[in-house]
C-alpha cells in the first residue's frame, strides 16, 4: 500500500491508536513530501501541509501524525494544514487527532455558516465568507455579480487547520506572502489567522469597488434620455447581489471586535493590534455597502418616476388627441340624424360650411395643446 493510502486510512480509523497504526505502517515505506497538492495524503481534499519553525518553513519528514509529534515533542513551531471541503470521514482523523470540538467539526464539514468566532477550550474556531466578483460583459436581470464561499480556520497552540468550500479563495498566494516574511509567521498560529482575515476583508473592498462599476453603469441608463425605457430587472439584481455581499461583510464585525480587543488565549496580544487594522477595512466595506444599497434605492425610485412620468405624457397625448376627435364625431353625429327640420339642410354652402368649422376646431384645439405641452 502506497504513502498516500496508509495516510487516507487515517479518516477512517476512530481512535490515536489507529493513527499510530498506520504511522508504523508509514515508516516502512518511502517518504514523500506532503506538501505537493498532488500527493495529497488524506484524498483530494487536503491541499497542502506544512510545519514551521521560527517562522521558517522546515522539511516535512513522515506522515501527518509524526509532523504533529515532532512539533510538539520541541514545543516549538506549529503545522498548518489546509483542506478544501472534506468529507466527514476525511476529517474524522483529523478532528481526532487535534482533538477539534465535534461542533466545530460539524461546522467546518457542512459550510453555510454565519461568519462567526468560537472558542473551544485551547482550541478557536473562526468562519469567514469569502467573496468574488463575477465577470461579465453586460448586466443583466440574471448575471451572477457575487459569488461566495467559506474559510473555516481552527487554531491552537501549535497547529492551524484551514477548510475551504467553494472554487475561490484559494490560501496558496496567502501563505507564500506569509512565508516571505518570517519575523511576523514566527508569532504563531494566531498571525495565520491575522493573515486570512486581511486576505478576505482585502478581497471585500476589491468586489465592491468592482459592484460600484456595475452600479455607476446602471445609473447612466436610468438617466439617459430613455432611461424609462431601461431594464429594471438589472437594479434589482444588483440589490440581490449587494444582499449577498451584506451577508458575508456584515456578521464578521463582531468576531473581529473580538480578536482585535478581547484577551483570547490563542492570539498572541501582539496580533490584536493587527486585527484592528482588519476591522477598520471591513467598517470602510460595510459603509460602502450601505452606500450601494442606498443609491440602488434612490436609482429605483427614480426609474419608476420616470416610468410613471412617461406613462402621464402618453395618457396626456392620448387625452388631447381623443378631445381633438371629438369635435368631427360630435358634428357629423349631430347632422347624421334622420331629421327634416335642421339648421342650413338644404343650404348650397351647408356642407362646405361645416367641414370648415370642424377644420378651424381641430386646429385651434391643436394649437392648445401643443402650446400646453400636451402634444
Amino acid at each position: 500500500m502506497s504513502m498516500a493510502g496508509n495516510l487516507r486510512k487515517v479518516t477512517s480509523l476512530g481512535g490515536v491508536g489507529g493513527l499510530r497504526k498506520v504511522a508504523r505502517l508509514a515508516r516502512r515505506r518511502p517518504r514523500v513530501d506532503l506538501s505537493h497538492p498532488a500527493r495529497s495524503p488524506l484524498g483530494s481534499s487536503v491541499v497542502n501541509c506544512v510545519s514551521y519553525r521560527d517562522g521558517v518553513r522546515t522539511p516535512v519528514r513522515g506522515d501527518l501524525v509524526e509532523v504533529v509529534e515532532r512539533v510538539r515533542k520541541h514545543r516549538e513551531g506549529f503545522v498548518w494544514l489546509g483542506l478544501h471541503e472534506p468529507t466527514d470521514q476525511e476529517f474524522a482523523g483529523i478532528a481526532e487527532l487535534f482533538d477539534l470540538h465535534p461542533l466545530a467539526v460539524e461546522d467546518a464539514v457542512e459550510a453555510h455558516q454565519r461568519p462567526k468566532l468560537e472558542r473551544y477550550g485551547e482550541t478557536l474556531f473562526a468562519v469567514f465568507k469569502t467573496v468574488c466578483y463575477v465577470e461579465h460583459e453586460e448586466l443583466t436581470a440574471t448575471s451572477e455579480v457575487v459569488n461566495t464561499g467559506e474559510i473555516m480556520v481552527f487554531v491552537g497552540h501549535d497547529f492551524v487547520i484551514t477548510v475551504r468550500h467553494g472554487r475561490h479563495g484559494s490560501l496558496g498566494p496567502l501563505r507564500e506572502e506569509l512565508e516571505s516574511d518570517p519575523q511576523q509567521l514566527a508569532k504563531g498560529p494566531s498571525a495565520v489567522l491575522h493573515a486570512i482575515a486581511d486576505h478576505v476583508v482585502d478581497d471585500y473592498l476589491t468586489v465592491t469597488d468592482s459592484v460600484q462599476l456595475d452600479i455607476d453603469q446602471v445609473e447612466t441608463d436610468v438617466f439617459a434620455q430613455d432611461g424609462a425605457r431601461a431594464d429594471p430587472g438589472r437594479i434589482y439584481q444588483l440589490k440581490r447581489e449587494l444582499l449577498e455581499l451584506k451577508r458575508a461583510v456584515v456578521p464578521l464585525s463582531r468576531p473581529l471586535e473580538d480578536l482585535a480587543t478581547r484577551p483570547i488565549r490563542a492570539v498572541d496580544p501582539e496580533i490584536q493590534a493587527y486585527f484592528r487594522d482588519v476591522s477598520d477595512h471591513l467598517l470602510r466595506a460595510k459603509e460602502q455597502i450601505a452606500a450601494f444599497d442606498e443609491l440602488l434605492n434612490s436609482i429605483l425610485q427614480a426609474h419608476l418616476a420616470q416610468v410613471t412620468v412617461a406613462q402621464n405624457e402618453d395618457m396626456r397625448k392620448i387625452t388631447a388627441w381623443a378631445a381633438i376627435i371629438a369635435v368631427p364625431t360630435m358634428v357629423c353625429g349631430v347632422y347624421g340624424m334622420n331629421f327634416d327640420h335642421m339648421p342650413e339642410l338644404h343650404w348650397r354652402y351647408g356642407y362646405g360650411m361645416v367641414i370648415g368649422v370642424i377644420s378651424v376646431a381641430c386646429l385651434s384645439l391643436y394649437r392648445m395643446f401643443r402650446r400646453t405641452g400636451w402634444l
